[in-house]
C-alpha cells in the first residue's frame, strides 16, 4: 500500500513538473487569468451601464409611454442578444463588425461580452424596478421630485437591493462565458490550459487547474456578493 502511494506521489510530481514547471508553463495560466479578469471587468462595466440605461428606458415607457421608439429598439436588441449564442456574437463582433479594423482581440471580446451581459442586466434591473411598490414613485412625485430624480433617489436604490443576488449570478455567468474567447484565438485562462495540454499531451492536470482557478474566483465572488447583501440587509433593519 505504501509503495502504491509513493508511486502515485512520484507520478503526480512528474506530471506537475512537466505541466507547470518545465519551460515555465505555469505562466500560460497566470497570463491567461489576467486576460480573463480584464475582459470580465470591463465587460461588467459595459453591462451595468448599458443595462441600466436600457432598463430605465423600458420601465419609463411602461409607466409613462414615453420613449416609444427607443423602447422598440431596446426590445429588439434584447431579443437578438438573448436569442443567439454568445459564441456567435463574439465571432460576429470580431470577424464581421471589426473585420476591416485592426482591433485588439481583448477589446473585441470586451465589446462582445459587454453587449451580451447588458441585455440580461437590463431585464434583471427592469424586473427589480417593476417590483418596487408604485406608491414609492407617487410619494416621490408628491414631494416635488421629477420623474428622473424619483427614479434615481428612491426607486433604483430599492430595486438594487432586490436584484443584487441576480446581478451577482449574472456576473459569475459572464466570467465563465469568457472561456469561449479562444474562438478568436485569444489567450485567456482556458486557452492557457489548452496550450499546456497541447505541449504535454496530458489533459488532466492543466484542465483541472483551470477548473480550480475558475471555481476559486466564483467562490470569492459569491462570498463578496453575499457579504454585500447581508450588509444591505443590516442597513435596512438599522
Amino acid at each position: 500500500m505504501n509503495e502504491y502511494l509513493m508511486k502515485l506521489a512520484e507520478d503526480f510530481k512528474i506530471s506537475f513538473t512537466n505541466n507547470f514547471i518545465t519551460d515555465d508553463r505555469w505562466q500560460y495560466l497566470t497570463k491567461g487569468l489576467l486576460v480573463t479578469l480584464e475582459i470580465t471587468f470591463f465587460a461588467v462595466l459595459i453591462g451595468i451601464i448599458l443595462g441600466f440605461i436600457i432598463a430605465v428606458i423600458r420601465t419609463t415607457y411602461d409607466k409613462t409611454k414615453k420613449f416609444k421608439v427607443l423602447n422598440a429598439i431596446c426590445k429588439l436588441y434584447i431579443t437578438i442578444i438573448r436569442g443567439t449564442p454568445v459564441v456567435l456574437q463574439l465571432l460576429i463582433i470580431y470577424y464581421v463588425v471589426f473585420a476591416t479594423v485592426a482591433v485588439d482581440k481583448v477589446l473585441a471580446a470586451v465589446v462582445a461580452f459587454g453587449l451580451n451581459s447588458a441585455a440580461y442586466v437590463a431585464e434583471i434591473v427592469r424586473s427589480g424596478i417593476m417590483s418596487v411598490d408604485p406608491g414609492q414613485m407617487e410619494a416621490g412625485r408628491s414631494l416635488g421630485f421629477t420623474y428622473g430624480k424619483t427614479m434615481w433617489y428612491i426607486v433604483l436604490p430599492q430595486a438594487f437591493k432586490n436584484i443584487l443576488p441576480a446581478l451577482g449570478n449574472e456576473f459569475i455567468v459572464l466570467l465563465k462565458e469568457t472561456s469561449v474567447s479562444g474562438y478568436i484565438a485569444l489567450a485567456d485562462l482556458t486557452k492557457g490550459g489548452e496550450y499546456i495540454r497541447s505541449r504535454t499531451y496530458d489533459a488532466f492536470m492543466p484542465l483541472i487547474a483551470v477548473a480550480l482557478i475558475y471555481l476559486g474566483i466564483v467562490m470569492l465572488l459569491t462570498y463578496l456578493v453575499n457579504k454585500l447583501e447581508r450588509r444591505l440587509s443590516k442597513s435596512d433593519r438599522g
